[in-house]
């Protein structure tokens, strides 16, 4: 297999001049705060983006958090806010009721994986962080707020315009709501454009108006193909050689298979590991080995039919879920790669390694889902795989390098306030 030369990080403007000669701390970022949702898939792009700008050892995380469970499932579509109180009033009138009838009183649902309460995370309170960047700036200089995720745009944007002067906002995903509410926002470009007429009749009406034609993007708006998240050369050198001794032996080409779970704009079933495990068994005679990983959303009936199918197969290996997670061993020791269509993460960080990326279920997807598949195609990082592949055959393209593009965007932004990040 050729070697395929990876895209270093963004560096940091070069050294040279104190800070007291280019308007002292007040113009440095040198710490971070992340405004998270509790979702790994939008928590990776906002620390991704901080690690590429150098600050991951000065980085906070805090969490907008929902009840979960129970009646909670049905409030989802509410604002976080508005779900907090019905919330608190329907505990309320479930005590005085309990109480009342001599019963214990029980907690309706856990929160967030378990039944701590919300008091128990670190909130993503506007008011506290507002504080602290105020109160902190003189000291610290300014502070990067970069958020993640629908519920964590109203906590962004009242971060921004109560501390304009000491913050600056970077929200990930398009916010459906007024750009201008954010320092900079950095948005997928099949998430930010306009698609086909039939396209549009599937998107909800409310988010119509956000959708965008032909308008070119504001200054403020950073346009990315995939997700943003962690995966850089220096993170898959440290991989390689923490999985040296468990990948390097196995025998090549090493083909690793990430099966990820349907959503709403890419449904499927056991109809799709159906035709994965036939291509699968079709072409590994010429696969070396071939290793196979689950994500948190397959669901059992998915995982069962694969593992029934390959998994007493000598070349195949299904991970079981146990730590430690070998998800950046296999990126760095992969000789190509065979991803389900559902996740944008999973093929953002696999076409970061510029090695062969095949797709299974793409025609499965619509809306915005659609969109990205045919631009990943168009520029030549994927392929669909239809199990008639010659998997020792290899070919490559450019990474993939959306992180670091956006961190020089947010390098950028941050030159024309006049304000640097901290060399």
């Amino acid at each position: 297999m050729k070697p395929i030369r990876l895209p270093e990080p963004p560096g940091s403007p070069p050294r040279g001049v104190p800070d007291i000669f280019e308007g002292g701390v007040y113009g440095v970022v040198k710490r971070a705060v992340i405004i998270g949702n509790g979702f790994p898939a939008s928590e990776n792009q906002s620390i991704g983006l901080v690690r590429a700008l150098g600050l991951s050892e000065r980085q906070t995380l805090y969490r907008v958090t929902r009840p979960r469970g129970g009646i909670n499932e049905w409030m989802h579509w509410l604002p976080v806010s508005v779900h907090k109180q019905i919330y608190y009033i329907i505990r309320l009138i479930s005590q005085v009721l309990f109480t009342s009838r001599g019963s214990k009183v029980q907690s309706l649902t856990g929160e967030n994986g378990g039944g701590v309460g919300l008091a128990s995370i670190l909130e993503a309170d506007v008011r506290s962080i507002v504080t602290m960047a105020r109160g902190s700036a003189e000291k610290e200089g300014p502070l990067l707020v970069v958020a993640c995720g629908r519920d964590t745009i109203s906590i962004a944007s009242s971060i921004r315009k109560l501390a304009s002067e000491n913050v600056f906002v970077v929200q990930i995903q398009h916010p459906r709501s007024q750009l201008s509410r954010f320092d900079l926002v950095i948005t997928p470009q099949h998430d930010y454009y306009a698609l086909t007429p039939q396209a549009q009749e599937q998107v909800p009406k409310f988010l119509r108006k956000y959708i965008t034609p032909d308008e070119p993007p504001n200054k403020n708006v950073v346009l990315t193909i995939g997700a943003l998240h962690q995966v850089d050369s220096a993170a898959l050198r440290s991989a390689a050689i923490a999985w040296h001794d468990e990948f390097a032996p196995l025998p090549k080409p090493l083909i690793v298979v990430n099966i990820g779970g349907p959503t709403s704009r890419c449904r499927y079933g056991t109809d799709l590991a159906k035709q994965l495990t036939t291509y699968l068994n079709s072409v590994l005679d010429s696969c070396g080995s071939v290793r196979i990983s689950f994500s948190r959303r397959t669901p059992d009936k998915v995982a069962t039919i694969v593992r029934k199918e390959l998994g007493d197969l000598p070349k195949v290996y299904v991970w079981d879920g146990e730590e430690p997670n070998p998800h950046m061993g296999h990126l760095a020791w992969a000789d190509a790669f065979i991803v389900t269509a559902d996740s944008v993460s999973m093929l953002s960080e696999t076409c970061s390694t510029g090695k062969p990326v095949y797709v299974v279920g793409a025609e499965r997807c619509k809306w915005k889902f659609g969109e990205f598949h045919k631009t990943l195609r168009e520029r030549g990082l994927v392929r669909p795989f239809t199990g008639l592949e010659d998997m020792s055959e290899s070919w490559s393209y450019p990474p993939l390098n959306d992180t670091a593009e956006a961190a020089n965007r947010v390098h950028e932004a941050l030159a024309e306030r006049g304000w640097r990040l901290r060399p």
